[in-house]
């Protein structure tokens, strides 16, 4: 009885030990799986520093718009539907179509060159959306300067700008057709204020659509505000920008044949030499200049009654750093900031003021200038020549592409570009301090500088500017002088918390 109580009490033991092994088994499986989830969570968040965010669903408070009763009180809503887990939803994918009540139709007529229209067309969608509105395909600018008749399906692909934004808005190619004689007739045409608020366009804008079913907005320049609006709103401005406004295939494919031919050589920066007759002429900015191109720049401007200064102090401009660097002193520019002899630069502009002979110290100084122009053939070429809209589609794309991006004025193309880049990952954008940079250029000059000294001081300046995380300036009750949203969109960014 004895050896059973023992053998007994032993297997009892032995029992027990075996479940204090298993439990401490289970323990350290159960222990490393955690380390493992926080290590990856880790590795996930400082990923997550430097890559744009991600929409997520917007407020569920707002109305939804899946069997939504189609009559109830039709409200601006916001949510969105656009998520796919690790990326935009692909247009490929078919997006449900949101279903809602359309409360009218706003057509727009955009102003401006490519990248002022681009940002127009962002806005635009975005207050379509947030007031339940059916978008029209937009107009774009046939009178300015440029005189380019491309139409939006020459620049942009439609049908992959209609299906990107199905889970969010109806697009429609033109306007049912009771409605084109009224509006082509301006009865319903205006000219939405700057910088506006979602709030103005709610209580002023809704209002007249709901009343007439048709808006014709003339103006859509800068008419929706950088800062204050709710975050929905600014990630639907990114998703329009970075998602849905694709150029077409004609346009990516002769842009992908100039990015692989200046990739074959390596390296390659982009100068976006904003040096045209038009910016010369709409600036007042007439250094460099002779007496004859002054008058012939100032004459001009007194032709466009749309450019509203028409006196204008050149000198007193360019001291304030409101003009674009002259290519002679972008050259010495490039030189202070350490660009090799031998690094292909591609110029990104359209024709420049004063032919190539204002090209020729910059041509001495990097013989690998290259253009658009001379990397592709005549046949490539010919079908984008007179059309300057294109053009710039392209050289928005090459920039885009480029190992670093170097703008000589900051005007829409340059800031567009730059934001462009900062959703990329914070690409390499050298944002010149034309103010300090004249005033060294003219010390350097008058020899009151040596070129070592004025080297270590462009070096310095410009050590903080590169396109690095940063958060966007407000100017309460000045919007045109604080940081352009498209510049930095910061909200769909995902900055260091250093920085927030």
């Amino acid at each position: 009885m004895e050896d059973k109580k023992k053998g007994g009490g032993g297997g009892a033991s032995i029992g027990s030990g075996g479940r204090r092994r298993m439990a401490k088994k289970w323990v350290l499986r159960v222990g490393s799986s955690i380390l493992i989830w926080t290590v990856v969570m880790q590795l996930t968040s400082i990923a997550q520093l430097w890559h744009p965010l991600l929409p997520r669903s917007w407020p569920t408070a707002c109305f939804g718009s899946q069997g939504r009763d189609q009559n109830s009180t039709n409200y601006p809503i916001l949510e969105s539907k656009n998520m796919i887990k690790g990326k935009m939803a692909s247009p490929a994918a078919r997006l449900p179509r949101r279903v809602y009540k359309s409360n009218g139709y706003l057509l727009v007529s955009c102003n401006g060159g490519l990248n002022q229209m681009r940002a127009a067309i962002c806005d635009m969608v975005t207050i379509a959306r947030y007031l339940n509105l059916t978008f029209v395909i937009p107009e774009l600018d046939k009178r300015s300067f440029w005189a380019d008749t491309s139409d939006f399906g020459d620049i942009f692909d439609v049908i992959h700008f209609i299906d990107s934004l199905r889970d969010e808005i109806k697009i429609v190619k033109s306007l049912p057709h009771k409605f084109d004689t009224r509006v082509h007739r301006g009865l319903f045409s205006i000219p939405p204020i700057s910088w506006s608020s979602e709030t103005y366009y709610l209580k002023q804008v809704l209002p007249l659509i709901r009343k007439h079913k048709v808006l014709h907005f003339n103006k859509t320049d800068a008419r929706l505000a950088n800062n204050g609006l709710p975050i929905e709103l600014q990630m639907l401005r990114c998703r329009v920008n970075y998602d849905a406004l694709k150029f077409t295939p004609q346009i990516e494919a002769i842009a992908d044949k100039i990015i692989s031919a200046l990739r074959k050589n390596g390296f390659f920066v982009v100068l976006h030499l904003r040096y045209e007759m038009d910016m010369l002429s709409f600036s007042g900015c007439t250094h460099g200049c002779s007496k004859a191109e002054t008058d012939e720049l100032t004459k001009m401007r007194y032709a466009y009654p749309w450019w509203k200064e028409k006196e204008i102090d050149s000198d007193h401009k360019r001291l304030e750093g409101l003009c674009p660097l002259t290519p002679e002193e972008m050259t010495l520019v490039l030189q202070a900031l350490g660009i090799s002899r031998n690094a292909q630069i591609y110029i990104a502009s359209g024709q420049i003021y004063g032919g190539e002979s204002r090209l020729a110290a910059l041509k001495v100084a990097f013989p690998k200038i290259v253009r658009k122009e001379m990397l592709l053939s005549t046949d490539e070429f010919s079908p984008f020549k007179n059309h300057s809209t294109q053009m710039a589609a392209l050289d928005y794309l090459v920039s885009v592409a480029s190992d670093i991006f170097i703008p000589s004025y900051d005007g829409n193309m340059a800031r567009v570009v730059e934001g462009h880049r900062r959703y990329n990952g914070y690409q390499k954008t050298i944002l010149l301090d034309r103010k300090l940079l004249v005033e060294l250029l003219d010390l350097y000059r008058d020899e009151k500088l040596s070129w070592d000294q004025f080297r270590s001081a462009v070096v310095e300046i410009h050590k903080n500017r590169i396109g690095q995380p940063t958060v966007r300036k407000v100017i309460p009750g000045r919007p045109k002088d604080e940081d352009y949203f498209y510049a930095n969109p910061q909200e769909c960014l995902s900055l260091p918390r250093s920085f927030m």
